[in-house]
């Protein structure tokens, strides 16, 4: 019997060193893995540790109060988480909807000639650094849409409830402002999530759409919709995850006022903002807020993350019973 020898082609492993190299891939990425968990324990770890003595000082107070006097050794920083959820919030209801528009339009409207770069316009938009968005928030949109905060003010300041929320101004520097720059700094993330979601949505289920006479809108609200719902929530929580911890954009255009108010046209600060402004003059027990209120704001983030994957995998369940 002849043995015929086969030349080993230059992109396959050579018989019997398949399951070294295997072995050695996955202790590389499991070690990688663990890698990333250790950096976040060693930053909780540490940072915690710092903030200690602040924390002994306030007690529940440090999360409870809204006074903050650092000459006094007085740190409550309820008016900072405030200020941060209120312009985040604002600026996902700003961003969320615009970007959905946009990721719909380059996958379903577009033409393919248009689709390329403007894709790539918007994702320029993401690497334009943040302090030049606080830069036009501060000299262009701050005083130029100061008439318009006067105007809606002067038809819904005096309805309830709804003229608390847009009362008086005279500053265009306020909470909406910064979740206006908020919006445009996390519109790139969410479309380019969204419209990748878009992408994976079955051929098949939008022909089936249009076959039983849909409508494009009828077929986007019952195929493409209920299959993205997943994506959709995760990439709005990434997007509330950057705006969040935005610092340099928002610092120049909330207000930098220790409150909590109702009314959005009020300035405001956030937590990532006044750790930015307090810094450089801080003495040691500020220091140590200024550092509390970081592990704060990373807990908040994880707490997020956390909330958007459960609600993303209640959705894919829900899916997947409705499919069965």
């Amino acid at each position: 019997m002849t043995t015929i020898d086969r030349p080993t082609s230059p992109g396959i492993t050579e018989p019997g060193k398949g399951r070294t190299l295997d072995t050695g891939f996955r202790v590389l990425v499991f070690v990688a893995g663990l890698l990333v968990l250790a950096i976040l324990l060693a930053m909780l770890i540490t940072t915690t540790s710092q903030s200690l003595p602040a924390l002994q000082t306030s007690g529940l107070d440090f999360i409870l109060s809204t006074r903050w006097a650092p000459n006094k050794d007085v740190f409550g920083v309820g008016a900072f988480v405030y200020g941060t959820v209120i312009s985040s919030v604002i600026g996902l209801i700003i961003a969320i909807p615009i970007s959905v528009g946009i990721a719909l339009f380059l996958t379903e409207l577009a033409p393919r000639w248009l689709r390329t770069p403007a894709v790539t316009v918007i994702d320029l938009l993401a690497s334009v650094p943040s302090v030049v968005f606080g830069l036009v928030g501060i000299a262009v949109i701050a005083p130029g849409i100061l008439p318009v905060y006067q105007g809606i003010n002067n038809v819904f300041g005096d309805i309830p409830v709804i003229g608390a929320l847009f009362g008086d101004t005279n500053s265009g520097r306020n909470f909406f402002t910064a979740g206006i720059i908020l919006a445009v700094m996390v519109i790139p993330i969410i479309t380019s999530i969204s419209r990748e979601v878009f992408d994976t949505v079955p051929v098949a289920d939008k022909q089936a759409a249009y076959a039983l006479g849909a409508t494009r809108w009828e077929m986007i609200k019952g195929a493409v919709f209920p299959h993205s719902f997943g994506g959709l929530v995760g990439g709005s929580m990434l997007g509330l995850g950057r705006a969040m911890g935005e610092t340099i954009a928002v610092s120049l255009v909330i207000g930098s006022s220790t409150q909590i108010t109702a009314n959005l046209f009020d300035s405001g600060n956030s937590m990532a903002s006044v750790i930015a402004q307090q810094w450089g003059e801080a003495g040691p027990l500020h220091a140590s807020a200024l550092i509390g209120i970081g592990v704060l704001l990373f807990i908040m983030t994880v707490v997020v993350n956390f909330a958007a994957r459960a609600i993303v995998r209640r959705a894919e369940v829900r899916m997947r019973g409705a499919a069965s």
